[in-house]
């Protein structure tokens, strides 16, 4: 969301305001700092062990009086979080007209990802403005008949990326400093960066990665680094299976600017993010996705992501094909991204705007070529 309010503060004729929730506040501290964004309105939602109902109800009485205070002519929610469910049913009681960014992303599955499935659905509905990233995105809308007007803008994750990616690109002190942060790098091993924190894993899914993760440390060629996520589910497997291995990297949650810099260096990205399968393609790194099914299709119909699991097996195999096999590797590297082009910031202030803008995507693809793209998509 960070492009979409330094698009708005440079718009005179709108006044945006800034609430955030205050969850894992180190880490959103950290992306506050790095695009000057100024806070106007900070909750305190997290308590220790809070249930998703229980985060719920907090999200709705605090949001509340925010909403009664400012009394907005808008507001916009993003993605699937339950912070955006929540934002967009406390506006709806108070008849607050809602824009979803990242809207019409679906796998079709409510348990899979859960609950992030229901959650955008719900902003969906609710929603009478909807900024889709991608044709794939705003044909689902169109599927289910929803009232929101729905525009193809592209992903504004891809706008931050591109902001971020120019600031390392030009700086040669800022890179170094970067890199410095990970000594431990070897320039004999290939880097398998892996991220992982879906619910829908906690359990014997990240027995299953852990375990994979350590075959594959056998190889010579390879060397792991995993920025683990801050929730016990995930710590608790994650540093009791792999914490002895010495080519296997646990470190703390990473900034966005390093955490870039890291997807830069990587050879192959094996994650379960949502945002890493968008950002990855456009840096040229292979993605292998550890989930059974993705709202985001069309990078895997593009041939930039392929879908692994949480089978041990099939992880370890993706991956040392991709390390083994230069061809496989670079036919994943040289692909289109389907995500964005750093411009859907500025289509979703020209919407707001009520000014003409131009859909992304609609100029580069003929009919045809977008109807084969969904059907790939589709399967």
């Amino acid at each position: 969301m960070a492009p979409v309010v330094k698009a708005l503060s440079r718009e005179a004729g709108i006044e945006s305001l800034v609430c955030v929730t205050g969850q894992h506040r180190l880490m959103l501290q950290q992306v506050l700092d790095l695009f000057q964004i100024k806070v106007d309105h900070s909750l305190d939602v997290m308590l220790p062990n809070q249930t998703l109902n229980g985060l719920s109800a907090r999200l709705i009485s605090l949001l509340d009086p925010v909403l009664e205070a400012v009394k907005p002519d808008r507001i916009l929610v993003h993605g699937d979080t339950t912070t955006a469910m929540m934002a967009a049913l406390a506006a709806f009681h108070r008849r607050i007209p809602v824009a979803h960014v990242e809207a019409g992303l679906r796998t079709g599955d409510l348990s899979q990802p859960w609950p992030e499935e229901m959650n955008r659905r719900f902003v969906d509905v609710v929603s009478d403005v909807l900024f889709a990233p991608t044709a794939g995105a705003k044909a689902n809308l169109a599927g289910e008949h929803l009232a929101g007007r729905i525009i193809i803008t592209g992903n504004t994750v891809i706008d931050a990326l591109r902001l971020t990616t120019e600031q390392i690109s030009k700086d040669a002190r800022l890179r170094q400093n970067l890199d410095s942060h990970f000594p431990y790098l070897e320039s004999g091993r290939k880097l398998l960066l892996v991220t992982g924190h879906r619910r829908e894993n906690f359990g014997n899914g990240f027995a299953e990665i852990c375990d994979a993760l350590a075959k594959l440390a056998r190889r010579s060629d390879i060397q792991i680094v995993y920025p683990v996520h801050l929730n016990p589910n995930v710590q608790g497997p994650v540093q009791a299976a792999l914490s002895h291995l010495p080519n296997v990297h646990l470190i703390e949650p990473l900034d966005y600017l390093l955490f870039v810099r890291l997807m830069q260096r990587a050879h192959v990205i094996l994650t379960d993010s949502g945002g890493v399968q968008e950002e990855a393609p456009s840096l040229g790194k292979p993605v292998l996705v550890m989930r059974n099914v993705t709202e985001r299709p069309e990078a895997v119909a593009a041939g930039t992501v392929q879908l692994v699991g949480t089978d041990s097996a099939r992880i370890a195999a993706a991956v040392d094909r991709l390390y083994d096999d230069d061809d496989a590797w670079q036919q994943a590297t040289h692909r289109l991204n389907p995500y964005g082009d750093g411009r859907a910031s500025e289509r979703i202030v020209d919407v707001l705007c009520e000014r003409s803008m131009d859909e992304f995507g609609v100029e580069k693809f003929d009919q045809l070529e977008q109807a084969t793209l969904l059907a790939k998509a589709s399967q």
